[in-house]
C-alpha cells in the first residue's frame, strides 16, 4: 500500500505540473499576441496617419474644391436657363406672335375626312403629312397610338400613317397588321411596313420608312412612339408654323403623362421631364431656336432631315444626333408648350433604369463623336457653337449628372468622416433643396411637397446616369445597348387580355433576385456607416441628410420603386 501511494503521488504532481505548464504557455502566447497587436498598432498608426495626412486628405480636398467649382458652374447654368425661361415667358411673344401663323380650316367631320368645311381644294391648303409609328413588341399600347394617328383631323388624301413594325413576336405582328387593316377598311391611308432584320433599331426603322416611294410626295413627318396619343387637332395647330416659316425644321410638342399618378416613381419622372420642357426647351426654343428633339411627339420638315444627312444609328440617341446636325445646318426649332401629346411613363424601376442608361450614355457618346464637328462648323455663329458644346452637352449632359452623384453621395459623406477637410455641408444641401423647390414651383406646382424626395431620388438615378456617361465617353461594351422601354398601357387593368401573349411569370425567388441591386445596397451601407460615425463623433448633425439618402438607396437596392411587373425586353448591338 505504501509503495502504491508513493507511486501515485508523483503521477498527481506530474499531472498538476503539466496543467500549470499548459496555462503558462497560453498566458505566454496571449501576452505575445497582445503585445504583438499593440506593437503592430504602434507601428501602423503613424503610417496610417501619415497616409491620411499626406494622401487621403489632400485628395479629398482636391475632390471637394473641384466639386465646389462645378457647383458654381451649375448654379450659373441654372440661373441662365431660368433667366431664358423667364424672358420667354414674361417678355418674349408667344410662338404664334413671333412667327407668322394662321389657323387652318377644319376638315369636315375630322378623323381624316377629305373635304373642307368652307369648301376649296384641300391640296392648296393641306400639305401631305407622313405619320410614323415605330413599334417593337409593344402589345399593350399599339392600338392607342395607331388609333390616335388615324383620328387626326386632316384630309385622308393628304395623310399617310406608316406603322413601322420591328416586332419579333409573330402573334403580336399579326395583331398589329390586323389593326392596320381595320383602319384601312375605314378609309384611312395606313401602311403596315416590316423589314428584314432590325439594323439600326428605331433609327433604322425610321430611315427605312422614309425610303418608300409614296413618301416622296410628303413634306412633313410626325413621329409618335407606340404609347403616344396626339389630339385630333395636333397637325392643324402645328403645320401652319411650317407653312409660313420656311426656316423652321422641327416642331416639338410637350408631353403629358397619362399615368403620372400611378406611383411614386412616375411622379418623380413627371417632375424631371416637366423641368426639361418648361425650363430648358422653352428657353432654348425662344432664345437660341435650338434644343434636342425628344424622339417622339414632334414634326420634322423632311427637307431638314435630308439636308442634315438623315437618320443615323451610331448612338442610342438618334433623335439628338439628328437635331444637332440639323441645328448646324441653321434650321430653327420651335417648342410649342401649349401643344400637348399624351404619353406613358415607365412604371417599373428596371425599365426606368434602362431608359436612363440610354439617355445618359447616348449623349456622352454623341458628344465624343460630334464635339470637333461642332467646333469646326462654319455655318452657325460662334455663340451657337458655344451654346451647343458648353451649355447643351458639357454642363447639362455630362457635368450636371456626374456632379450630383459624386458630390452628394461620395465626397460630402467622406468629408463628414474627416474633420480636417471642412466645408459648410448643410449650406450645399439646403441650397440644393431650395433650387429643387423653385424648379418644382415653376415646372410642376402640384408636386412642390415632393421637392425633397425628388432630390434624394435624383441622387440615386445620377449613379446610374454616371455609369452610362462613362460607358458612352469611352465607348465601352454597353455603349450601343438598346433596351425597349416597357410601357404597360392598360395591362394592369385588363390583364387577361394580354396574358396569352405575355411571357410566363417567373418564380417568386427569381423575381426577388432580379430586383436586388448590390451596387445600390453597397452605397446605402456606406452612407449608413458615415451617418453612424456622425451620430457618435460628428457635431454638425449631417446624418440627418445621410440617413434618408441611405434609406432611398436601400429601397432602390431592393427594387421597391415603381410597380412590380416583368422586366423589359432588350436587344444589344
Amino acid at each position: 500500500m505504501e509503495n502504491g501511494k508513493q507511486s501515485s503521488i508523483p503521477c498527481s504532481l506530474i499531472s498538476c505540473e503539466g496543467k500549470m505548464a499548459e496555462i503558462s504557455a497560453k498566458a505566454v502566447v496571449l501576452e505575445w499576441l497582445v503585445g504583438s497587436t499593440a506593437d503592430i498598432r504602434a507601428r501602423i498608426s503613424p503610417v496610417v496617419a501619415l497616409i491620411r495626412a499626406n494622401v487621403v486628405v489632400p485628395c479629398l480636398r482636391v475632390a471637394l474644391y473641384t466639386c465646389l467649382v462645378l457647383s458654381f458652374l451649375l448654379f450659373l447654368e441654372w440661373v441662365h436657363v431660368m433667366f431664358l425661361a423667364a424672358v420667354a415667358k414674361l417678355f418674349r411673344k408667344k410662338p404664334a406672335e413671333r412667327y407668322k401663323w394662321e389657323p387652318m380650316a377644319n376638315p369636315a367631320g375630322g378623323g381624316g375626312a377629305g373635304d373642307l368645311e368652307n369648301g376649296g381644294n384641300g391640296k392648296d391648303i393641306f400639305p401631305i403629312v407622313l405619320v410614323q409609328i415605330p413599334i417593337f413588341n409593344e402589345i399593350e399600347v399599339y392600338k392607342m397610338s395607331i388609333g390616335a394617328a388615324c383620328r387626326l383631323s386632316w384630309p385622308s388624301d393628304r395623310l399617310v400613317v406608316q406603322v413601322l413594325d420591328d416586332s419579333t413576336d409573330l402573334t403580336i405582328k399579326d395583331m398589329i397588321e390586323k389593326e392596320c387593316m381595320r383602319w384601312s377598311s375605314e378609309g384611312i391611308n395606313i401602311r403596315y411596313q416590316v423589314r428584314e432584320g432590325r439594323v439600326g433599331y428605331k433609327a433604322g426603322a425610321l430611315k427605312e420608312g422614309l425610303k418608300r416611294d409614296y413618301v416622296k410626295e410628303c413634306e412633313f413627318v410626325a413621329i409618335f412612339d407606340a404609347d403616344f396619343q396626339p389630339e385630333p387637332d395636333f397637325l392643324r395647330r402645328s403645320i401652319p408654323f411650317f407653312t409660313y416659316n420656311p426656316e423652321i425644321g422641327l416642331i416639338q410638342a410637350r408631353w403629358r403623362f397619362v399615368n403620372a399618378n400611378e406611383c411614386f416613381l412616375t411622379r418623380m419622372q413627371e417632375m424631371s421631364l416637366d423641368y426639361q420642357f418648361v425650363i430648358e426647351q422653352e428657353g432654348g426654343s425662344s432664345i437660341h431656336a435650338f434644343f434636342s428633339f425628344n424622339g417622339s411627339g414632334g414634326i420634322w420638315r423632311i427637307a431638314a432631315i435630308e439636308e442634315a444627312g438623315g437618320w443615323k444609328d451610331r448612338t442610342t440617341v438618334e433623335d439628338m444626333d439628328l437635331a444637332v446636325r440639323a441645328g448646324l445646318k441653321r434650321w430653327k426649332f420651335l417648342f410649342l408648350g401649349d401643344l400637348d401629346v399624351k404619353s406613358e411613363l415607365p412604371s417599373t424601376f428596371k425599365a426606368y433604369r434602362s431608359q436612363q442608361h440610354r439617355w445618359a450614355c447616348g449623349p456622352a457618346n454623341l458628344f465624343r463623336k460630334m464635339a470637333t464637328e461642332i467646333a469646326k462648323n462654319k455655318e452657325v455663329s460662334i455663340w451657337k457653337k458655344l451654346y451647343m458644346i458648353y451649355n447643351f452637352f458639357f454642363i447639362r449632359k455630362l457635368v450636371g449628372t456626374m456632379f450630383t452623384f459624386f458630390f452628394y453621395c461620395v465626397v460630402l459623406p467622406l468629408v463628414s468622416l474627416m474633420p480636417e477637410v471642412d466645408v459648410t455641408k448643410w449650406g450645399a444641401i439646403l441650397a440644393t433643396f431650395v433650387i429643387a423647390t423653385i424648379n418644382t414651383l415653376v415646372a410642376t406646382p402640384r408636386s412642390t411637397h415632393l421637392a425633397v424626395p425628388w432630390v434624394l431620388f435624383e441622387n440615386i438615378m445620377s449613379f446610374h446616369r454616371t455609369k452610362g456617361i462613362f460607358i458612352g465617353l469611352f465607348e465601352a461594351k454597353r455603349a450601343n445597348e438598346w433596351v425597349v422601354t416597357e410601357k404597360l398601357g392598360d395591362a394592369l387593368k385588363n390583364k387577361p387580355n394580354v396574358e396569352s401573349c405575355a411571357p410566363k411569370k417567373p418564380p417568386r425567388f427569381k423575381l426577388f433576385r432580379d430586383r436586388i441591386l448590390l451596387q445600390e445596397l453597397g452605397i446605402a451601407t456606406f452612407l449608413y456607416a458615415c451617418g453612424l460615425y456622425g451620430v457618435f463623433y460628428g457635431d454638425d448633425k449631417y446624418y440627418i441628410y445621410l440617413f434618408p439618402q441611405a434609406i432611398f438607396f436601400t429601397v432602390a437596392g431592393f427594387g421597391y420603386f415603381g410597380t412590380m411587373i416583368a422586366a423589359p425586353i432588350s436587344y444589344v448591338s
